[in-house]
């Protein structure tokens, strides 16, 4: 900040300064649930978020990459989840877990057909990456770039315009948060656990299961393995 102040805005030499250390967080141990403390967590979840939540379990997903997912990131036939531009815009590959294939497909085919009646009524748009947008403004009526967990309602994307235009996003992230919140208080843990600490039972468990570290690594998304030691 100091270096940009100078060279940037007042235009002068900074000059030399006294050694010192940047501040650096100190490590803090994350709150990892047992195996069968997620179970009772996620049997306690309202049943409209049982499935994202548990899908956010079962893949080690960010909670964000979770609803940002759209139809054609999750491959059935090879059993996995693609997250595209997650954290430091990277992309990756994770598990689908065999256990929730059945159900996930099930609710797929209830929103291609609520997705295929709002076509037809001329509001089956979702919202787009820019850089999608810009090149190909269609697809946000194609089901393969609808989301996966959409929000019950439909959004106004009008800027400024005089007619609204009808889009469906993506769940809001509050919604799950709340849910997990509440199935904490119910099942009366005693540990702070939130969405996030999904993602870290779901790394600690498959370390205790055997699986190798760098493994582990490539799942999470994480650039270096120490952050995921």
């Amino acid at each position: 900040a100091l270096g940009f102040l100078y060279a940037e805005v007042l235009l002068q030499p900074l000059g030399a300064l006294p050694e010192f250390r940047f501040a650096r967080r100190p490590p803090r141990l994350p709150v990892v649930l047992s195996r069968e403390e997620v179970q009772r967590l996620l049997a306690m979840v309202r049943v409209e978020y049982q499935l994202p939540l548990r899908l956010l379990y079962g893949t080690g997903l960010r909670l964000m990459e979770l609803l940002r997912l759209r139809v054609k990131d999750v491959d059935f036939a090879r059993g996995q989840i693609i997250v595209r531009a997650g954290k430091g815009d990277r992309d990756r590959v994770t598990i689908l877990p065999e256990s929730l294939r059945l159900e996930l497909q099930a609710h797929l085919e209830k929103w291609r057909l609520e997705h295929q009646r709002e076509s037809a009524a001329g509001r089956g748009e979702t919202s787009l990456p820019p850089e999608v947008a810009h090149k190909n403004p269609a697809a946000a009526g194609e089901w393969l770039w609808q989301y996966v967990f959409p929000a019950p309602g439909l959004s106004n994307a009008a800027r400024g315009e005089a007619r609204p235009i009808w889009r469906r996003h993506h769940l809001q992230e509050d919604n799950l948060q709340r849910a997990m919140k509440t199935a904490v208080l119910r099942v009366k843990l005693t540990k702070n656990a939130t969405c996030h600490t999904l993602r870290h039972s779901f790394a600690t468990h498959l370390l205790e299961t055997g699986y190798d570290l760098r493994t582990v690594q490539d799942l999470l998304g994480h650039k270096d393995v120490t952050t995921t030691q």
